[in-house]
């Protein structure tokens, strides 16, 4: 059995009695300083032992700890080690009852930080409290410009008794961090009263009795055979002994090994750079021991090394390291270690400016200067290879990054002889150009270092355009030290913005050097958000740009929405929204909401703007249904529909009608207002125009979509539609019959009157039928003097339309006349004739010719369609006497009687001898010529690469490949390829050697022709 003893010590001053009214007394420091990093920091109060009841211990009693196997990391919110103290003012613990409200304020001075501080408010380990803002949370944060003070503040409205328990506040800037925990307890209603005791501490008799009341749920373990008891009592200024008994020797068996699951990695840095070591444990809050060369590393008082705990990653932080540093890392835990090595390299030191050489007179002064990349490099002059030191004759000064070599002559100068060096500004950009800027951001120390040299030591002034700027307010300080003349401003506004100027004087001379300063800020906030539309779960939302971009471009906005009735506001976006109008989407139908905006530069996020007026997202109506016309005259169209299928939760005011001309987009309400009725006469329309109609719903959220007529409606006048078919001549055979319908428009029914070339139609032959929509033509048996122009006219009134359809009876045509056979020899047989006196009232399509043996008598079809009035008849047969017949042929067919030859044609038998045709044969041959060049290519080392080109010649011309004008025919690195004239060259993994000049020559026997190209062998990992 094993005894762990805590020893407890607390040293209170001696305080006057209560009836002196002295002030309680306040926490001893010591005591504060020994809390383990993992307990809360609440203030450390000694109770006053006025009674023998047990008291419990406090949490900041001066406990010492010694690997208390009990420990629980898990009881109190994990938390960071307190590095850099950012802390003015840390929260402090309290007490509320229930309903009411309580507030914790934390401040933080930012006078030496580079940024805007960061505040997290946790509630135990990781519950981030950002995100539960609202109706009984609110967070708030102010800064004061002349104190550099940022506060920040919780306040928790209505508290209830869930929200008791430990909370934590974290606030970061750049690489610094600090934290603070403190408690909060909520009294459910009961009526005792925690008095106030002579030393500050509340009454803990009323609290055991409350503790004592509430269900404590112990933890059972098997690892304790003895426990410590509930409550001690002990006098003041005397010691205490806490004794616990443990079943097992080693504490840590009972517990499963803590593994590492990411190991350290080596790293190499340069000197002065931050090195982050980071591992990461297979459990959270688990203990790790950090060792550098065997010897563990603790926190010290020079803050070398940062311990991080985040969960279950661990880091060690070395803020700028050294050439110390190098050396093995040790991660241990109780399963398991991990070792990296860290090594530091010295920067390498670079000359910028090198000595140069001079040419002086006697007795004048010779400087000699140069310049390096590093300010703590120490120089050694040497005068022909010998160390020069200095002397009255020789000076060697530092000043920044720039050594100084001054010699002067030989000659002996009289005792009161001072060697003066006119002044000098060091500065690396000066004047008006965009390096020479310095921008600081509002808030911030404006601090201008500048380095000057000269002797005697030359006074300083700054100006800023004809001001002389001197220490008139707290805000501005002016320096002079040995080579640096300071300028500084506390808390940098937008007045501070402009060119200064340092002037600096001596009896040598004088020199001058400015500086742009610019001040950037975060920008105001922006209008208001307007409302432009809303749907049925979203709206968009319009704004104006802030008035002021504080001096850095817009880079875009955020925007937040809320319920009318919450206090959370919600964040739509999260990446800066470059536009002025959004739409924003997923709200619920119904409820009223309001927005407001944020704008965001690089230096930060304006204040919000006012919020928007309250708008609730209503869905427009669906397009009204069955839109069709119901009427329509000259002049009015009587327009129908039904209504809307989906109505949505908001209800139907109306519907608007408009109307348009066919093409135009110029869309013109058909009257003032909106009708509830489903039926409308629009009236006083443009007669004989196309016209579109369109009806709209409208609602609280606007107008629906339209509904359109399919096709424009034409506001009648007489019109006659004539068909298709009849807008060319009609063609019809005789006796075959005529029936023409032609519909027509027009209100009231027009007057129709049909006649043809001019005169009235003949009753008996021609039959005329009228209706309200179309007139019918009609001819039982058409002939040939009824062909001609029908024309047709409808009248209304004076308005009149009218139209015509010309009308072609046709008939077969007359036999072709005096047919003669004008010529004979050998097997052909020349005809020729004149067309016949009638065609048939149409053209004449062509002819058939035919012919026949007068020993057969056969008829056979030589031309079945000849459209010329002569021909050649061909392959008759020697011995054989012909005669021949013609026919005449239109589109209704052939003439009823052929027209035959007066005589016959016999055919001779003679003989013939068939002579060929002479032909010179053709020279195909062609020289060779490339129609694709080779094109320079640059390609990646280790992968093929390939060049083509294409090429022509007849005969194939033969192809060589060279490489800067060297054969590469045999080479077995190459492959080459011909394909229908397409020469492609293979190169296999070329290296950087392949690269060069290659070259294609294609040579056959009519010429040669040749291609190059450059290759160039990129490296394959640069």
């Amino acid at each position: 059995m094993e005894e762990v003893k805590l020893e407890v010590k607390e040293e209170v001053k001696e305080k006057e009695e209560e009836a002196q009214g002295g002030d309680p007394a306040a926490p001893d420091p010591a005591a504060t300083d020994t809390l383990a990093p993992a307990e809360a920091p609440a203030p450390a109060e000694t109770p006053a032992a006025a009674d023998t009841t047990p008291v419990a211990p406090q949490p900041g009693a001066n406990i010492q700890a010694h690997d208390t196997p009990g420990f629980d990391e898990s009881q109190a919110p994990d938390t960071k080690t307190d590095l850099t103290g950012l802390f003015t003012e840390k929260p402090q613990s309290g007490e509320v009852a229930v309903g009411e409200n309580i507030n914790f304020v934390a401040k933080v001075n930012a006078a030496s930080l580079l940024k805007k501080p960061t505040i997290k408010w946790f509630k135990g380990k990781w519950m981030d409290l950002a995100s539960k803002s609202g109706k009984n949370l609110q967070l708030k944060e102010l800064y004061d410009r002349n104190s550099k003070v940022y506060t920040f503040e919780m306040q928790i409205i209505a508290a209830k008794p869930s929200f008791a328990g430990a909370y934590r506040c974290e606030v970061s800037s750049r690489d610094k961090f600090d934290s603070c925990n403190f408690d909060l307890t909520v009294h459910g209603g009961c009526p005792h009263t925690i008095q106030s005791l002579g030393y500050g501490i509340t009454d803990l008799r009323g609290m055991l009795k409350r503790l004592k009341k509430m269900k404590k749920e112990e933890k059972k373990s098997e690892a304790f055979l003895k426990k410590l008891d509930p409550a001690y009592q002990v006098e003041k200024g005397h010691k205490m002994k806490l004794c616990i008994e443990v079943a097992n020797e080693d504490p840590s068996a009972e517990r499963p090994p803590v593994t590492i699951t990411s190991h350290l990695e080596d790293q190499m840095v340069m000197k002065g750079e931050r090195v982050e070591l980071e591992c990461e444990v297979s459990e959270e809050g688990a203990t790790v021991k950090w060792e550098k060369d065997g010897v563990e590393l603790t926190r010290d008082e020079s803050f070398k090394y940062r311990f991080k705990k985040d969960g279950r990653k661990h880091v060690l932080i070395i803020n700028e390291a050294t050439k110390e540093d190098c050396g093995h890392y040790t991660v241990k835990t109780n399963g398991g270690e991990s070792m990296a090595e860290l090594m530091v390299s010295e920067k390498e030191l670079e000359v910028y400016q090198n000595i140069a050489d001079l040419t002086v007179k006697a007795k004048d002064e010779a400087v000699f200067k140069c310049e390096v990349s590093d300010e703590t490099v120490k120089g050694i002059w040497y005068k022909n290879g010998v160390e020069v030191k200095a002397d009255a004759r020789t000076n060697i000064t530092h000043i920044g990054r720039i050594r100084m070599f001054n010699t002067f002559t030989y000659v002996a100068y009289p005792s009161f002889f001072i060697p003066e060096d006119p002044p000098k500004i060091h500065l690396d950009c000066m004047g008006h150009t965009a390096d020479s800027t310095i921008v600081v951001v509002a808030g911030n120390k404006l601090r201008l270092d500048v380095p000057i040299t000269g002797d005697p030591a030359p006074t300083v002034v700054w100006t800023k355009g004809e001001k002389v700027m001197t220490e008139g307010d707290g805000r501005l300080h002016v320096e002079s030290t040995k080579g640096h003349c300071i300028f500084t401003i506390e808390g940098a506004d937008k007045q501070d913005e402009g060119l200064y100027s340092v002037i600096v004087r001596n009896p040598a001379g004088e020199d001058k050097a400015d500086i742009n300063v610019k001040v950037v800020d975060a920008p105001d906030p922006p209008s208001a958000p307007r409302i432009l539309s809303v749907g049925e779960d979203s709206c968009v939302v319009q704004w104006d740009p802030p008035k002021s971009d504080g001096g850095n471009p817009i880079i875009g906005y955020v925007l937040e929405r809320k319920k009318k009735k919450s206090y959370r506001w919600m964040r739509l976006n999260f990446d800066p929204y470059t536009d002025t109008t959004y739409e924003a989407k997923r709200m619920t139908e119904g409820v009223e909401y309001e927005m407001r905006v944020y704008a965001v530069n690089a230096i930060g996020m304006s204040c919000h703007s006012a919020a928007s007026q309250p708008f609730i997202p209503v869905a427009p109506t669906s397009e009204p249904v069955g839109l069709c016309v119901d009427d329509i005259s000259d002049t009015t169209v009587s327009l129908k529909w039904r209504t809307p299928e989906h109505l949505g939760s908001s209800e139907l005011d109306g519907y608007g009608v408009e109307y348009c001309k066919e093409g135009s987009d110029e869309w013109v309400p058909a009257f003032e207002g909106l009708t509830e009725r489903t039926s409308v006469i629009i009236r006083d329309l443009p007669t004989g125009e196309k016209m579109q109609f369109r009806v709209r719903a409208y609602n609280t959220a606007g107008p629906s979509a339209p509904t359109s007529l399919a096709q424009a409606v034409t506001i009648q006048k007489p019109k006659i539609w004539i068909p298709r078919i009849l807008r060319q001549t009609l063609i019809k055979k005789v006796e075959e019959t005529i029936n023409l319908v032609i519909p027509f428009q027009g209100k009231p029914r027009p007057v129709i009157t049909w006649s043809k070339d001019g005169e009235h139609l003949n009753p008996k032959q021609v039959s005329v039928r009228n209706s309200d929509t179309d007139t019918i033509l009609f001819i039982r048996k058409s002939e040939r003097k009824d062909s001609g122009k029908y024309e047709v006219k409808l009248q209304i009134e004076n308005v009149e339309d009218t139209a015509s359809i010309s009308i072609q009876i046709v008939d077969l045509p007359g036999s072709p006349e005096k047919l003669k056979i004008m010529d004979v020899w050998g097997f052909n047989v020349a005809l020729e004739w004149k067309p016949p006196k009638d065609n048939g009232n149409c053209e004449i399509t062509g002819y058939m010719v035919q012919k026949a043996d007068k020993k057969t008598m056969e008829w056979y079809t030589v031309y079945e369609l000849y459209r010329r009035t002569n021909c050649v008849v061909a392959d008759l047969i020697m011995g054989n006497e012909y005669i021949f017949r013609i026919y005449a042929v239109n589109m209704v067919g052939l003439s009823l009687e052929p027209c035959f030859s007066a005589d016959s044609a016999y055919i001779q038998k003679t003989g013939f001898e068939y002579k060929p045709p002479i032909y010179k044969e053709h020279d195909f041959s062609e020289a060779p010529k490339f129609t694709h060049p080779l094109v320079s290519r640059s390609v990646i080392a280790g992968y093929n690469a390939t060049l083509s080109c294409s090429v022509r010649g007849i005969p194939k011309p033969k192809v060589t490949w060279y490489k800067n004008k060297m054969d590469i025919s045999n080479e077995a690195k190459y492959r080459m390829f011909s394909r229908q004239g397409v020469l492609t060259l293979e190169i296999r993994k070329p290296c950087s050697f392949d690269g060069g000049v290659y070259m294609c020559k294609a040579v056959n026997a009519s010429g040669e022709d040749a291609v190059e190209c450059k290759l160039e062998i990129r490296r394959k990992y640069p």
